[in-house]
């Protein structure tokens, strides 16, 4: 009985080992570089919130679940933030978040870096992707940063235009307990 009840307690403390962490939203940034009309411009979206948890010694169990505000897109000029608010863009009456969900987390064979593989959703089209990114420890959290490129087309996420379908994501997510 002495085995038994020994077995349970070191599973369910191996169970609640994982550290949970919320990204702190003012500490975060989630910005993008896509080309117009040939030149590079950029945006970037606020409103991250999520749950993340992760542990350095144990990348299986690691589980990044966020999503951000697409009303909250800003390029620095209110009529095209506004067109991209729109049905064509994002529309973001119907679609008010941008989600990311992983499946795994794994070291890459360079060190220092991890690659993280997941579900990025957009307008209901959730498309697999991965990216490589580091971490940094930073008080009682983390630091993650990387950067992934995606075809904003695959997405549903505008028409025909002189946009690159192309865009660059860079994410410095601030994770604290």
């Amino acid at each position: 009985m002495k085995t038994i009840i020994l077995v349970l307690v070191v599973l369910l403390t191996s169970r609640t080992t994982r550290t949970q962490y919320k990204p702190d939203a003012k500490g975060s940034s989630v910005t993008f570089t896509i080309k117009n009309f040939g030149i590079s411009t950029g945006g970037s979206f606020s409103g991250l919130n999520g749950d993340i948890q992760f542990d350095i010694k144990d990348l299986s169990r690691a589980v990044f679940n966020v999503s951000i505000d697409a009303n909250t897109i800003n390029t620095d000029n209110d009529t095209r933030d506004n067109h991209l608010r729109q049905q064509d863009y994002f529309d973001v009456k119907k679609y008010p978040h941008i989600s990311f969900v992983s499946t795994r987390v794994v070291q890459s064979d360079k060190a220092g870096v991890l690659l993280l593989y997941g579900k990025l959703t957009i307008k209901s089209q959730v498309k697999d992707i991965s990216f490589p990114f580091t971490v940094i420890p930073s008080g009682n959290g983390y630091l993650f940063k990387g950067s992934f490129s995606i075809n904003r087309k695959e997405f549903g996420v505008g028409g025909t235009s002189v946009i690159s379908n192309n865009l660059e994501v860079q994410l410095n997510v601030l994770a604290t307990q």
